[in-house]
């Protein structure tokens, strides 16, 4: 199923990316979520509208989990559910740059099978399928084989640096490097050019489902702030951070995180 679900993925994020880039980030509408939960634009609501309507049809049976549709618990109750950002990086897209991304992935009982990354506007389109490996741009690709912690950079916010959140408040001594897009700083890292991501915030399923499996088939490990693999289509789609690296490095940053620190909040 990975095998035929993917090449579905890669052509709704195609589509995904031609609609976006018809409006033009600065001028395009844009409205404040309630509760602080960030902007969306009317691209983000366009791209979504032609997600929901195209992929459920290709795949019935599925469920679908997306930041821009109300949620639903009828997917709880289906094998396999579609999990989409339709524009992870809004803000990003608001300002006119060039990095976001669509995010679209397949999980079945709780772990991702196909995920596809795409920045229309950086020609990048990251993929993979279980057991399958990963690729950019239909070329291999593999994570990094850096397990230093004190020669790496790895991709995170400034507040992941407090040293609340680390062991005897001893931040290590890595360089720390940001993107915007948090599927972006996921697919980099698959990518290999990048050591390692980290967020201890809680993370939304859609904006890292994707580069999940792209992470592991690319060899590398992700998990959440405590070290536990990733799970998906929960009840409460909201997971409790991400670390991502190659297998020496993720343990060694997961070895210094203080598991007592609680993440930082929203």
């Amino acid at each position: 199923m990975p095998a035929t679900d993917l090449p579905l993925l890669i052509d709704a994020a195609l589509e995904a990316g031609k609609i976006a880039t018809r409006y033009s980030g600065t001028t395009a509408q844009r409205w404040d979520k309630p509760d602080g939960a960030g902007p969306v634009t009317e691209a983000d609501l366009a791209v979504n509208a032609m997600l929901e309507q195209r992929l459920p049809s290709a795949r019935p049976g599925y469920g679908w989990l997306s930041e821009e549709t109300e949620d639903s618990t009828a997917r709880l109750t289906r094998d396999r559910v579609f999990i989409i950002d339709p524009i992870d990086g809004t803000r990003s897209f608001a300002e006119g740059s060039r990095t976001w991304a669509h995010s679209l992935a397949v999980a079945e009982a709780g772990k991702v099978i196909a995920a596809v990354i795409y920045l229309p506007q950086r020609d990048l389109l990251y993929a993979a399928a279980k057991g399958e490996g990963a690729t950019l741009n239909g070329a291999a690709i593999r994570v990094s084989g850096v397990s230093d912690i004190r020669t790496a950079e790895i991709l995170a916010a400034k507040p992941n640096l407090d040293p609340r959140h680390w062991l005897q408040g001893q931040v290590p001594d890595f360089k720390r490097v940001y993107r915007p897009s948090l599927a972006y700083r996921m697919a980099v890292v698959g990518q290999g050019r990048f050591d390692g991501m980290l967020t201890l915030r809680p993370s939304w399923e859609w904006d890292i489902a994707a580069g999940d499996l792209i992470i592991r088939e690319a060899g590398g490990t992700c998990s959440d702030r405590l070290g536990q693999p990733l799970r998906f289509n929960n009840a409460h789609p909201r997971l409790n951070g991400v670390i991502a690296a190659g297998p020496a490095l993720h343990d060694a940053l997961r070895a210094q995180l203080d598991p007592d620190s609680g993440g930082i909040h929203p």
